[in-house]
């Protein structure tokens, strides 16, 4: 059974609340809830977390070289921000699916380049919550 660590960044767990005119109106935990039934059917071991603190994140990315197969993460405001979350994707071996919510390439100038993409497997952006189901049939596609 694949292990796979979803990362959530700053400010997720206000979904539903936060600028729904962009975000929707699904809830992090409604996303986490989804996220477990698709693991079970997919065959994959699910550990979700959120943060806002880029060190959290840091540490869980490191933690996920023993403790997980794949990493799913939306790292949000940190996508355009976090060269110490990079350096950390690198340091892990397994795919990476950076998740966006929304689609980051339509977005203003500040919210379209994120520095995460540089070092992940794969992107998924714009599909709303669905992309998170998305990344985690990707990752129980690959070998």
């Amino acid at each position: 059974m694949k292990r796979v660590m979803i990362l959530n960044g700053p400010n997720l767990n206000l979904l539903g609340v936060r600028e729904p005119h962009i975000y929707g109106t699904t809830t992090l935990a409604q996303i986490e809830e989804d996220c477990a039934a698709h693991a079970a059917k997919l065959g994959l071991k699910v550990a979700f977390h959120q943060s806002n603190h880029e060190g959290v994140i840091i540490d869980l990315i490191q933690s996920a070289r023993q403790d997980a197969d794949a990493i799913i993460i939306n790292p949000a405001g940190f996508s355009f921000t976090s060269v110490g979350i990079m350096d950390a994707i690198k340091a892990f071996e397994g795919p990476v699916i950076e998740v966006h919510i929304s689609n980051i390439h339509a977005r203003d100038e500040y919210h379209r380049h994120s520095k995460i993409s540089f070092v992940a497997t794969g992107v998924i952006c714009g599909l709303g919550p669905y992309g998170y189901i998305a990344a985690m049939q990707t990752v129980a596609q690959m070998k």
